[in-house]
């Protein structure tokens, strides 16, 4: 079974284990909140803005950051694949798009690759890694401006306002609204607004986990010094190091937009990882790893081969 599966399984698993418990009334909390009495922790950006809006120190609000912050530098952004509902429920969405608009994306996508293709092509420079033509990736980016302006608006209005609006609390809100409405009949427009903000977010805020979720700009900010389980390819595996065909899988299959070969053209870095394991799957010769510590011999560095993308989807299925 490979990794996509084991993730959707576990993500599913999580979820539907949370849902039963509030319908039961067996207080273990959600993902915003979780734990089992005294043992809990809460959401770190719920905490943050708790305390922020309160003002206060709340024990349990410090105690839940310092153990996100651990989890962070351990395993980077890995709650976004293996427990954030968020994905699974976006790839549920995309079986209803019709078969001509998923054809435009991935004809899209494809085309983004072949122009990285081209362009290494017309360089011109036969360096080994690429280092003269090298672009930086910015440290912050609008994640980080919308978690900033989440946690200046709890200051403002004294509550946090971004949960409101968060996708995973809407969709156990969602869960609890609709079981209130058929086990005791309790009809409010929440039923109809909560599910109908959460359709819209997915629906057209298609870049919410990459350009949006403040929960994500925050994990990046510490994840960025997380080492453990970090991809790594090794070179003497790698087809286009080796062989000098074409492949790119690695990148076509990132759902958080990293280029692991050639990582100056990856809309990000590997900061923002999120250990789902979808391109150690789908690498056709092994060459990719995720050790818990970095291998002698294997490189994380770009070099800078030509992908076609095309060529790199069929091969190896």
């Amino acid at each position: 079974m490979d990794s996509k599966k084991i993730r959707t399984i576990v993500v599913v698993a999580v979820f539907a284990i949370m849902a039963i418990g509030l319908i039961a009334g067996i207080q273990f909390g959600t993902l915003s909140g979780f734990g089992w009495d005294t043992f809990s922790a809460i959401c770190p950006i719920g905490a943050f803005a708790t305390m922020l809006a309160t003002r206060t120190l709340l024990p349990r609000g410090v105690i839940s950051l310092i153990i996100m912050i651990a989890l962070i530098l351990i395993v980077g952004r890995a709650f976004c694949s293996w427990v954030c509902p968020v994905p699974v429920m976006q790839r549920i969405g995309n079986f209803f798009k019709r078969k001509s608009v998923k054809k435009a994306e991935d004809d899209a996508r494809a085309k983004e690759l072949r122009d990285i293709a081209t362009y290494e092509l017309s360089c011109g420079k036969k360096c080994a890694t690429c280092g003269g033509c090298k672009q930086e990736h910015p440290k912050l980016d609008s994640r980080h401006a919308i978690l900033g302006g989440a946690l200046a608006s709890t200051l403002i209005f004294g509550f946090p306002v971004f949960c409101l609006v968060c996708p995973i609390g809407l969709s156990f809100a969602t869960i609890i609204l609709v079981w209130r409405l058929f086990g005791a009949g309790d009809i409010t427009w929440s039923v109809i607004l909560v599910p109908a903000l959460l359709i819209f977010e997915l629906v057209f805020f298609r870049k919410w986990c990459g350009r949006i979720c403040p929960i994500g700009a925050f994990q990046n900010l510490f994840g960025r010094f997380a080492r453990p389980f970090r991809p790594q390819i090794d070179d003497k595996k790698c087809i286009e190091t080796t062989a000098g065909k074409t492949c790119s899988k690695c990148a076509i299959v990132c759902d958080a937009d990293i280029n692991l070969r050639h990582p100056a053209f990856g809309e990000h870095t590997l900061d923002d990882c999120t250990r789902c394991r979808a391109c150690v799957d789908v690498c056709p010769t092994k060459a990719i790893s995720m050790p818990f510590i970095a291998k002698k011999g294997a490189s994380g560095a770009p070099v800078m081969q030509v992908a076609d993308p095309l060529s790199g989807v069929k091969e190896g299925k």
